[in-house]
């Protein structure tokens, strides 16, 4: 079921956005795949001002939930650029309901300093509940049986559990023999906040984006990010994509605050590294000031951690 949604400003550069899904008709908790793209003619797409932004859907809708969500994607065909992402929604509530437009935020596509912007049409679902069968009798719960109780049922934990013991008292012997070390000295060392906020000065000093460098630019800043979340709240966060990062601070109640915020700035950087798009100088900005915020509100008030002297700080 695909609907496209063509905005007229756009129509002789043939700029196109859709929204197609692989069905219209769920059960109760059911999942729908729903597919934005944007189709844009290679040469508007390598114009240095045009930017096309897709829409961000909030993890809760009426009636729907985002599931999970792929990153953008970027595909060239014959003397076209097609950009692609893919939603997986649900829905807990039976009835017809209408997925609203997405709206699709296009820069310098007609004109320099232009903005325009796509909408796709809405689109309607069924949630249909599981049918039951009212004419049949309820049949009663069974009794609990007892089984015949079998030693060679449990040697799987028999055997667990001689490991266990053999090694317990393996390590107790070796830990026993093993000579104490004497204390040593302790030596301050930074925290990953302190860090970050080290990175960033350093970032802002080499003045990237102005010489050019965009994509070193947001490569560099989205990474001293990932890198404070991995060693401030031990998330693996240098491993994962824009989208599972912001699925896994969910339980981090600081970093959740600061969700909208962060999702904006990947979002904006991951165009910039893998779509080729050039932000504004506002917006390089604004995402260095966004930066600064997260860390300044996730800031730990704790005392610092220390390292063994002779050891090099990690960064």
């Amino acid at each position: 079921m695909g609907l496209l949604y063509p905005l007229s400003l756009l129509a002789q550069n043939t700029l196109e956005v859709t929204a197609k899904a692989d069905t219209g008709s769920i059960r109760i908790g059911e999942q729908i795949k729903l597919h934005l793209s944007a189709t844009v003619p290679a040469a508007t797409f390598s114009k240095s001002d045009f930017k096309l932004l897709f829409p961000v859907v909030p993890d809760s809708l009426d009636h729907f939930e985002v599931v999970s969500r792929t990153s953008l994607d970027t595909v060239s065909r014959q003397d076209m650029k097609v950009l692609q992402q893919t939603l997986t929604l649900t829905s807990f509530d039976s009835g017809h309901w209408e997925f609203p437009p997405l709206k699709f935020e296009v820069y310098g596509a007609t004109a320099a300093n232009s903005i325009d912007t796509l909408f796709s049409q809405p689109l309607g679902f069924d949630v249909n509940t599981v049918a039951v069968d009212t004419s049949k009798a309820f049949k009663p719960i069974k009794t609990v049986q007892a089984v015949p109780w079998n030693i060679w049922d449990y040697w799987l934990y028999i055997v667990i559990g001689a490991a266990v013991v053999l090694i317990a008292l393996g390590l107790w012997l070796y830990f026993r023999k093993r000579p104490e070390k004497k204390p040593v000295e302790t030596l301050p060392l930074v925290t990953p906040y302190e860090l970050a906020i080290q990175q960033l000065k350093a970032l802002k000093d080499e003045k990237l984006w102005q010489q050019g460098d965009v994509k070193q630019y947001y490569t560099r800043l989205t990474d001293i990010l990932r890198s404070y979340f991995e060693h401030q709240f031990g998330i693996a966060a240098l491993e994962q994509t824009s989208e599972e990062l912001l699925n896994n601070i969910r339980p981090v109640t600081k970093l959740n605050q600061q969700r909208d915020k962060l999702r904006s700035l990947l979002a904006i950087a991951d165009l910039a590294k893998f779509a080729k798009l050039q932000p504004t100088d506002d917006e390089h900005e604004d995402c260095m000031r966004k930066t600064e915020e997260i860390l300044e509100w996730t800031r730990p008030r704790e005392e610092p951690v220390t390292a063994v002297q002779g050891e090099k700080p990690q960064a």
